[in-house]
């Protein structure tokens, strides 16, 4: 049996449920729009276009909004100001700027003046050798290529000069200290001289190393006075090897030194 209900009662149930569905609507609208829970943040980045409505267009609250990038801490929607210098971190600063080929002109220019003037006191306090200049112009900032030419001029100039350096030497070592041909030649070699000046120089040194080695060892033997011979012969021995005097020269000069005085290999003196 078919059950047909009256007009008016469908009328009044059919309206019901059109404001049941209004409600529902309605609940769900105010969902959507309620704020998250309180301590959770709002994820960050695009906001996700709402899902189509069935049966329509989504309402206007729901349209798409564009909005930029969160800037802000995590839990601040917020922006706050970039950090001092962030903004130009890839900006090369002054110095760290490309240097223009008239820039690196101007500065060699300036580092080769700085070179000869350290050069020219160091002349100004002693002589040096070529070999020398290379090593004080090679603590400055000039550049590498352009001490020779800066060596080379000075040479020209007269304020690197060898020969002068080498006749100073001579001069100081085996007229003054009284050092042997040896001694003078190692001299000459520390100080780095050429090695064809150092033997032009010792042929033009007077040929009385033995004279001078007598000299010095009666000199010094008389400093020896409280010891006993054998010590003395010792000590005059070593003296004068040290200075550069070869063997046979030393024993010459320790036998007229003992025998200018007197003694003798035998005689022994307590202190």
């Amino acid at each position: 049996m078919v059950h047909f209900e009256p007009a008016d009662e469908v009328a009044s149930l059919s309206a019901a449920r059109r404001k049941s569905a209004a409600r529902g609507t309605s609940a769900g609208r105010g969902s959507a729009a309620q704020p998250a829970e309180p301590g959770v943040a709002e994820p960050s980045g695009e906001r996700l276009a709402p899902v189509a409505y069935l049966g329509g267009a989504a309402p206007a609250t729901l349209a798409p909004v564009a909005s930029a990038p969160h800037v802000g801490p995590p839990d601040s929607d917020a922006p706050y100001a970039v950090p001092y210098g962030v903004e130009d971190a890839d900006e090369p600063d002054g110095d760290e700027a490309e240097e223009t080929p008239e820039s690196a002109a101007a500065r060699a220019v300036v580092d080769r003046e700085r070179g000869e003037a350290v050069l020219l006191l160091r002349l100004r306090a002693r002589s040096l050798s070529a070999s020398e200049a290379r090593a004080v112009l090679a603590g400055t900032e000039i550049d590498p290529h352009e001490i020779e030419e800066v060596i080379e001029r000075f040479i020209e100039l007269g304020y690197i000069d060898e020969g002068r350096l080498a006749d100073q030497i001579v001069h100081s070592h085996h007229e003054r200290k009284g050092l042997g041909r040896s001694g003078v030649q190692a001299e000459m070699r520390r100080r780095g001289l050429d090695s064809e000046l150092i033997v032009e120089k010792l042929d033009e040194m007077p040929d009385d190393e033995t004279e001078r080695a007598i000299e010095i060892a009666c000199k010094r033997v008389g400093q020896l006075s409280r010891l006993d011979d054998q010590t003395i012969d010792r000590r005059l021995n070593a003296f004068l090897m040290r200075k550069g005097y070869n063997s046979s020269i030393v024993r010459v000069a320790v036998k007229a030194a003992m025998d200018s005085r007197g003694g003798s290999t035998s005689r022994v003196r307590f202190q």
